[in-house]
């Protein structure tokens, strides 16, 4: 079974020459394109390889703390747009899930 987890973030682009930088600041994550579109989908894959990467040398929450994120403790949170300098890009993270989880081991 798999299961994927959409990242929604902050994105920037800007052209340098004749090419497009792209930038995720609240990460720190940058990459680049030969045109707008291709520097969005290379920032949205190294996003991805950024997250999955820090998953699997188990520094995730030291990586999100580090970088200022703290958990909203509300029940229900109201998504809110980012500022107008920004785009929106939405990373999916799959991840292969177990067909049987013993509940034992799956909590913190």
């Amino acid at each position: 079974m798999q299961v994927t987890f959409v990242v929604k973030l902050p994105a920037t682009v800007k052209k340098k020459g004749r090419f497009y930088i792209s930038c995720c600041p609240i990460l720190d994550v940058y990459s680049q394109g030969e045109t707008e579109g291709k520097a969005l989908r290379n920032l949205k894959e190294a996003l991805k390889l950024f997250f999955i990467s820090c998953f699997d040398r188990g520094t995730l929450d030291e990586v999100l703390k580090n970088c200022g994120f703290k958990p909203i403790e509300k029940r229900v949170v109201k998504v809110q747009p980012f500022p107008k300098k920004y785009r929106s890009v939405q990373v999916p993270l799959p991840f292969k899930a177990p067909q049987k989880v013993d509940p034992a081991l799956c909590h913190a």
